[in-house]
């Protein structure tokens, strides 16, 4: 079996993992997968025999994503800049929206309060009830602040899918349209005998609180990202190498197996090796633990990122790339990601359902209270609740979340 790690994108939340997982998993000839949500990867064991990566590829594309083969260099050095950019402006983005929407939901709160109360509050001016107002406060965070949750809904009906898109999309435009039709039509509730009630609070707030989740969820993952970034800025950026009885300084990418290596004092230790020429003392507390440095003499092995502190030696390089200590202590922070404790197996198993049982307890809500209180306004906010609290998913975000952040905590600890 081969193992490759493969980069994701258009994920959303812990179903569109799942709906990944199930697509590779349904490829004859992959006997593995696990998708990690926070890093947004896919780590596969397949028989190369069988089947190639573009077969892979197709199946997560057929199922609505995207999947590029991690190259060994990012395997080295982390995140490139241009994901980090990407991560940059979508957190700018969303605390644009969060700044928007908090703002007017908090406008449509106070405005909101004498009817929720139903009590006269004459500190808070009639004119900010109105509908109209409300409606024209709305739309913005409706339509703009919400416009991904849209998105990904469409995105889930295209693939016959739903996700927690779906739900958030339901819910906030059940509320909006309900307070639509009821501002541009009051006539039709009043001849009914109810009163015209809108809530438009209930669609901003709700969304608002969506993207601050969202927000801290990206910026956890910025966090760990930058772990692991510094975790790989331990290792040094160039080797002294000689080559044909030349001492040339090459980047590290370029350093080859066999390639005699020279380490003046201060210096990092390049990559992996065994020391052919000189003694030293050597600081390898990032591996050990140790805070003495140790003694390193011809036949001794020393380690890529740990610090020459005495005396000049040469090297051979035994272990290059993504072969070294410091390169494989990275790949198993990131397998440590990707890994899924027991609950969140579970967490997995329960979000497969979870979309598609909330939305059918939500139809079942709206039947029984319409038929039993002959309110179509009572049952539609129930409705709207039962939608909206599930909206979050914290069964599915919460695991995958804390593994990725504790272990990014752990990756810091090195250094």
């Amino acid at each position: 079996m081969d193992t490759i790690t493969l980069k994701l994108k258009g994920m959303s939340c812990a179903s569109c993992a799942k709906s990944i997982e199930k697509a590779i998993n349904s490829v004859p000839g992959v006997s593995e997968c696990n998708v990690n949500f926070g890093a947004e990867q896919a780590t596969v064991k397949y028989n190369s025999q069988k089947i190639d990566i573009k077969q892979i590829q197709d199946a997560v594309e057929a199922a609505g994503y995207s999947a590029n083969p991690l190259q060994e260099q990012e395997m080295i050095t982390g995140e490139d800049d241009k994901d980090k950019a990407a991560r940059i402006a979508e957190s700018r983005d969303l605390m644009h929206k969060l700044i928007v929407g908090g703002l007017i939901s908090i406008i449509l709160i106070v405005g909101s309060l004498p009817m929720m109360t139903g009590l006269h509050l004459p500190f808070i001016p009639t004119w900010l009830h109105n509908p109209w107002l409300q409606l024209m406060l709305t739309i913005p965070v409706q339509f703009w602040c919400g416009y991904g949750f849209y998105i990904g809904a469409w995105k889930a009906v295209k693939r016959h899918n739903a996700t927690m898109d779906t739900l958030i999309a339901l819910g906030t435009s059940a509320a909006f349209f309900y307070s639509l039709f009821a501002t541009v039509f009051p006539d039709f509730f009043i001849n009914q005998g109810l009163m015209p009630e809108v809530y438009y609070e209930t669609a901003a707030v709700v969304i608002t609180l969506i993207l601050l989740g969202k927000f801290f969820e990206n910026r956890a993952k910025g966090q760990t990202s930058e772990a692991i970034r510094k975790l790989i800025g331990l290792q040094a950026r160039d080797a002294r190498v000689i080559r044909n009885g030349k001492e040339i300084d090459v980047p590290i990418q370029e350093v080859q197996l066999g390639d005699i290596i020279l380490v003046r004092p201060g210096e990092k230790i390049p990559v992996d090796g065994e020391v052919i020429q000189g003694t030293s003392t050597i600081d390898e507390a990032m591996v050990t633990g140790e805070s003495l440095p140790a003694k390193k003499q011809p036949g001794d092995e020393v380690i890529g990122a740990t610090i020459n502190k005495t005396g000049s030696f040469k090297f051979r390089a035994t272990r290059v790339g993504k072969d070294t200590v410091l390169s494989q202590i990275v790949q198993l922070v990131r397998q440590a990601q990707g890994s899924k404790a027991p609950i969140q197996r579970l967490a997995d198993q329960v979000t497969g359902w979870f979309v598609p049982v909330v939305i059918a307890i939500a139809i079942s809500t709206f039947v029984i209270w319409f038929n039993t209180m002959g309110n179509i306004s009572l049952a539609l906010i129930t409705t709207v609740g039962v939608l909206i609290i599930a909206c979050p998913c914290a069964l599915g975000l919460a695991t995958p979340t804390s593994v990725m952040v504790g272990t990014g905590k752990g990756a810091e600890m090195v250094f």
